[in-house]
């Protein structure tokens, strides 16, 4: 449901009721979406380390940076 921000600031408790009964709405400015309010959820629990142990691959060449990268941060055209 997208309503727009004048709406949205004219019946903001109304729509929080909404959300917290599990609605997703949409505020858009000039019929655009720009904003979702959703329901609130408590983080699951304490992350455990290593989870994406074995999935993440990790190049030779990370910590080289290119001459082209370098050249850009120095301001230098290409």
């Amino acid at each position: 449901m997208l309503i727009n921000v004048h709406e949205a600031k004219t019946h903001f408790s109304r729509l929080l009721e909404r959300v917290a009964h599990g609605e997703e709405i949409v505020i858009g400015k000039a019929g655009k979406p720009v904003a979702r309010l959703v329901p609130y959820q408590e983080a699951q629990g304490p992350r455990s380390p290593g989870a994406w142990q074995g999935r993440v691959r990790i190049a030779p060449d990370f910590d080289e940076l290119p001459p082209e990268v370098a050249a850009a941060f120095r301001g230098a055209n290409g």
